[in-house]
């Protein structure tokens, strides 16, 4: 039975003692509920607070994932953090190829297989993202856009290195603007998604394989959108930042 994950993107919000408070009140409120045995939850908060969010998740309430990763082993590469370097703080996930990465900073398919393979090779697991844009959804080319980015991004890998990667699928005009794609949207997508690994790697990897959904999901529609035959969890950024609203939906399966 592949995982179900629930992965607050924090993106760049909070000051450290935010982030703190942020963590305590999930904690606490994690106390109060029961989350389904088979549910991961992950936090990705800013760089700077890794560490401090990474001791909270000694106590197993939760994984702890970075927002990105150079696409470099080391070097002379000034702001960049290297997967050597999240390997070194013991983290469990990283996110990688995230539309506003692709948008803001033109992260193509090929960097994105650069970061995939450095965050393999020092034991992370990435959570890699795909997706459409508005003018890309409404020329009726989604379904190309994410086969290439799949394809492109992924399938260089062995099947054994695929069974590490965790895929999210963002609309990316639901995110951010209030809009989200219906479930029956993200089921179509998710079992396309699905579909392409099965024809490159068989239905057992396709199977194991988590797919997340990532656009503007809330506690008032995740049920919904989680009773999804293929959709196995959320990557969350708005509603990640309530502890009241992220657990709300870590519940919602």
């Amino acid at each position: 039975m592949r995982k179900h994950i629930v992965a607050g993107n924090w993106k760049m919000n909070k000051t450290f003692d935010e982030a703190d408070e942020l963590v305590n009140d999930i904690m606490a409120k994690l106390e109060e509920v029961t989350l389904d045995a088979n549910t991961t939850m992950i936090l990705c908060p800013p760089f700077p607070y890794l560490e401090m969010v990474s001791d909270y998740g000694d106590d197993s309430y939760f994984m702890v994932g970075a927002q990105n990763v150079s696409d470099q082993e080391s070097g002379a590469y000034t702001g960049e953090v290297s997967a050597a370097m999240l390997e070194s703080m013991e983290l469990d996930y990283c996110i990688v190829g995230h539309s506003e990465r692709r948008a803001y900073y033109h992260e193509t398919d090929e960097i994105v297989v650069r970061k995939v393979d450095q965050l393999l090779k020092h034991g992370l697991r990435p959570i890699v993202c795909c997706g459409e844009v508005l003018e890309e959804r409404e020329a009726e080319k989604q379904y190309e856009v994410v086969k290439r980015q799949i394809t492109d991004g992924l399938f260089h890998l062995s099947a054994e290195q695929f069974a590490d990667v965790v895929i999210a699928y963002e609309p990316v005009w639901a995110i951010g603007t209030g809009k989200t794609a219906t479930p029956e949207q993200a089921q179509e997508m998710h079992a396309f998604i699905r579909g392409l690994i099965a024809e490159k790697y068989g239905n057992e990897v396709a199977e194991e394989t988590s797919i997340l959904y990532g656009g503007s999901c809330k506690p008032s529609n995740a049920k919904e959108l989680f009773a999804n035959k293929d959709v196995d969890g959320g990557l969350i950024g708005g509603a990640s930042l309530k502890a009241e609203d992220f657990i709300g939906i870590a519940t919602a399966f």
